[in-house]
């Protein structure tokens, strides 16, 4: 709900263009898929990997942040949204978060929120070196969690990781040392008009949530996003109908009614009292 933006006399409410989030999350990438197809001329030797077994194959995990790309109505690529790809054999000190920023495009909003899941490695927003890097040049930067049980609600896990990955499928890497190079390889040449589609997605996504009071047995939001876009018919946000809003709305407050009087009921059961809320 917060990510709405109220709609005016003639405009129906509307999502958030979305250019001052970043998505990070992590991924295992494997040295190769479990069934890999080759074309090979006659005279070439086919391809030769030993490996312990099918469940244990070599990988290395990545931590990945990606913005919305900034793109004109043109099509012209201003900025495509990557702010890097580390392996986690790497040292990645603290240097490295001024280094992303920097590629932060000039004249953007530097109000950024940065979405992580809720994996129990991951810091706290409160972190006090974090606050400190995040308020560094300008930038007010702020940490939220990803809404728990919602792998959609991360650009990250709802298409990029899975397309990206093909094209590094398209190596055959025999150490860690080339499956890093060639993770970071398919990462750099990624189509960012591709993941310009997958923000637009995640609204998407946001939307049939909406309707369905928060649950996520929705079926996948097919829109023909290409097909938008070379018509010049791609839309920057989607429009949330204002039904949808209300109902949303509505929801919320009851769930909210309906916790607090289990509260004064506890109160009531254990201490003899009720308390009323003014």
């Amino acid at each position: 709900m917060d990510s709405i933006i109220p709609g005016m006399v003639n405009e129906l409410p509307k999502f958030s263009a979305m250019y001052n989030m970043v998505h990070i999350d992590e991924k295992w990438f494997y040295m190769s898929d479990k069934i890999q197809r080759f074309y090979l001329f006659p005279w070439e030797d086919d391809p030769y990997r030993a490996t312990q077994s099918k469940t244990f194959m070599a990988k290395v995990m990545f931590n990945s942040g990606v913005a919305r790309p900034h793109i004109t109505s043109d099509g012209e690529v201003i900025w495509d949204g990557k702010l890097g790809i580390f392996a986690f054999t790497e040292q990645v000190a603290a240097k490295k978060f001024k280094e992303q920023m920097s590629k932060w495009p000039l004249g953007a909003c530097k109000e950024i929120w940065i979405q992580q899941d809720n994996a129990r490695p991951h810091i706290h927003a409160g972190d006090t070196q974090f606050k400190e890097a995040a308020t560094k040049d300008g930038f007010n930067i702020r940490l939220i969690n990803q809404p728990a049980q919602s792998p959609d609600m991360n650009v990250l896990d709802l298409g990029f990781f899975r397309a990206f990955q093909l094209i590094q499928y398209k190596e055959f890497p025999k150490s860690v040392d080339e499956l890093i190079k060639a993770v970071k390889d398919a990462y750099n040449i990624f189509n960012p008009k591709s993941l310009n589609y997958t923000w637009l997605h995640l609204q998407y996504c946001m939307l049939e949530i909406l309707q369905l009071n928060g649950g996520n047995n929705y079926k996948n939001p097919h829109k023909g996003k290409r097909r938008l876009e070379s018509m010049g018919l791609l839309p920057v946000q989607i429009e949330v109908p204002t039904v949808t809003r209300v109902q949303a709305q509505q929801f919320l407050s009851e769930g909210y009614v309906e916790v607090n009087i289990t509260q004064e009921h506890n109160i009531e059961d254990n201490m003899s009292q009720i308390e009323y809320e003014v």
